[in-house]
Formats: C-alpha cells, sequence, structure tokens
C-alpha cells in the first residue's frame, strides 16, 4: 500500500475530484475544531465555525498558493478571521478555556504530587486567562497545535521575527505574573512553558 497523498496533492486534485477535499477534512476537522473551541470557549460555536471554515475552504481552494507554508496554515488563517469576526460580533471579552488542555504531561506516582501538579497548573491557566488575547491565541498555537514560529506567523499575520518577539514577551509576562502570584518565589510552572524551537 502506497503513502497516502500529501495536501498538495489533495488540493491539485479537488477540482476533479470531490474525495480529495473529504481526505483534507478528515486530517484536519479535529485541530481545527479544537483551535476554534479554545478561542470560543463553547462546543456549540466551534462547530458552527468549524463547519464554515471548512466550507469557506471548499469555496476559495483554487486561491490557495504554495508559498512553502503548509495547508494546514491556510486553514488556520480562515478560522483565524472567522473566530476574530465571532468576537467582534459578539462584542464581549474572550472567554479563553484551557480546562482540558494540558500543558506538560509528567509521571506523578503520589496523590500529594498531583494535587501540587493541579495546582500549579491552575495557576497557569488562570494567568494565561490574564494576557490579551492575541497572547493566549499564540499560546494556543504553539502548545495546543504545536505549530513551528513560520506556521503561527502566517495565521496572525506576522513575521516570524515578530512572533518570536511575541512569544519571548509574553514568557516573561507569564513568569512575573506567576512569580507575583507565589510571592515573587520561582515555581515550577514559570519552568512548565519552553519554546520547542529553541531546545
Amino acid at each position: 500500500m502506497g503513502e497516502p497523498p500529501d495536501d498538495l496533492e489533495l488540493v491539485a486534485r479537488v477540482g476533479q475530484d470531490p474525495s480529495a477535499f473529504g481526505q483534507l477534512y478528515e486530517r484536519y476537522v479535529t485541530k481545527i475544531y479544537n483551535y476554534v473551541y479554545y478561542r470560543t470557549g463553547n462546543h456549540h460555536d466551534a462547530e458552527d465555525l468549524t463547519g464554515r471554515v471548512f466550507y469557506r475552504a471548499l469555496m476559495h481552494i483554487d486561491r490557495f498558493v504554495d508559498r512553502g507554508v503548509p495547508f494546514s496554515a491556510w486553514l488556520y488563517r480562515i478560522a483565524h478571521n472567522l473566530v476574530a469576526n465571532w468576537h467582534r460580533d459578539h462584542a464581549r471579552r474572550q472567554e479563553f478555556s484551557l480546562d482540558d488542555v494540558s500543558l506538560t504531561s509528567p509521571v506523578r506516582e503520589t496523590p500529594e504530587a498531583t494535587t501540587e501538579a493541579n495546582e500549579q497548573r491552575l495557576r497557569l491557566l488562570q494567568a494565561i486567562h490574564n494576557l490579551p488575547i492575541e497572547r493566549q491565541e499564540l499560546l494556543i498555537l504553539k502548545f495546543v497545535e504545536h505549530l513551528s514560529n513560520a506556521e503561527i506567523g502566517q495565521i496572525m499575520g506576522r513575521s516570524e521575527g515578530a512572533v518570536k518577539s511575541l512569544y519571548h514577551r509574553t514568557l516573561l509576562s507569564l513568569r512575573d505574573t506567576l512569580n507575583s502570584m507565589n510571592g515573587d518565589q520561582p515555581t515550577a510552572e514559570t519552568r512548565t512553558i519552553r519554546d520547542p524551537e529553541t531546545e
């Protein structure tokens, strides 16, 4: 059995073979849904917006041009724009939820260690929730979606260098917030988030 077709092959086939888009949908629907859910905070709107993302992608797939950035980044860009419109329409601050996301997965063996880890995670999520929306989105794309700085830049309309700069400023802000929540003592969660591209 041969290798599955890559994204660009499928994109090229969509005009003659509608099932090719179905394969793209199956490949990315869960990731796009998760991204939209973490930006909107509820399943109903996430399902609706995810459907719109793929409808819009299908209607405009002939406009996709391979510039060395993955097709998935193009999908995320569509999702980014639809979510931005959603927030403008709702005229309220984003309800951001990372309740079901673990930024680390250490092995814990004792109830005490589990309790401590949960408390650290709660503080980290609280600190993230207090960030500006743009920085929240950056952390979603980096740590939930595991995208590169180049892909994030494509989605957010920024250069790769600007993403790196924003990322480091975001980490410094998170560290300061977490340290202030713990009496300016460095804590385990201030070391939880690291840039995979610099390790």
